[in-house]
Formats: structure tokens, C-alpha cells, sequence
């Protein structure tokens, strides 16, 4: 039968651990998320001792703070339309295949000044 002060030698008591801090899963809300990630970001504040004196490990807290960067990030983003709308107009004018007179190459020239405006021999 096993007794307190029974060990491995037959000499003296057990050694015992007393383990303090959480003794399970938490789960934090949003808001004492972000109360910890605020804290981080003050002035001097070190991430370490602000995860110890929450009692969370600091990779979680580096973690909330990476998330809070992207949903500042994500908030404050233009908003860019996921197309671009099609603008229609009148259809441009064109020269049909017989040129002015029905004869190809009968366009001559175009007005000095004018831009686009074609005159015909």
C-alpha cells in the first residue's frame, strides 16, 4: 500500500507541486482581448509581463495582437468596387470600306486643326 511518505529511496516525505494559475481551457471574450492587446500596445510595455500578470501565455497575446492589426487593417481599407461598370456611348463614327466617292483610297486628307475630320478629293 502506498503512503504520503513512502519515495522511491524508502526515505522521506514526497516531493509535492502545488500548481497555480488556470487549471483549464479559458476562453476570453473580445472585450478582455482587446483590454490585453491595448495594454501591450502602451508606451515601455513588455508583452511577457503583460501575458504574466493576465496569466496567458505571451504567444497568444502576440497572436490577439496580429489579429487586431488585421481587422484594423481590413476596417480601414478603401472600399474598391469588385468590377468596373460599363460606360457606353454613341458609336464613333466611321468610313465605310468604298472611302468618300465609292472608290478605295479616295480619303485625301484631314483638315489641319481638326482633329478627326476627314474630307474627301
Amino acid at each position: 500500500m502506498d503512503s504520503v511518505k513512502d519515495d522511491a529511496k524508502g526515505v522521506g516525505y514526497r516531493r509535492v507541486e502545488v500548481l497555480t494559475g488556470p487549471g483549464r481551457r479559458r476562453s476570453w471574450s473580445d472585450d478582455e482581448k482587446a483590454r490585453i492587446v491595448a495594454e501591450t500596445a502602451e508606451f515601455g510595455a513588455k508583452v511577457t509581463e503583460v501575458a504574466r500578470r493576465w496569466q496567458v501565455s505571451p504567444q497568444q497575446v502576440f497572436d490577439w495582437r496580429r489579429q487586431a492589426r488585421r481587422a484594423l487593417a481590413e476596417a480601414t481599407a478603401p472600399v474598391t468596387p469588385s468590377f468596373v461598370p460599363v460606360v457606353s456611348g454613341p458609336p464613333a463614327p466611321t468610313l465605310e470600306a468604298g472611302g468618300c466617292n465609292g472608290a478605295p483610297g479616295a480619303l485625301d486628307r484631314v483638315a489641319a486643326g481638326r482633329r478627326g475630320a476627314a474630307h474627301c478629293a
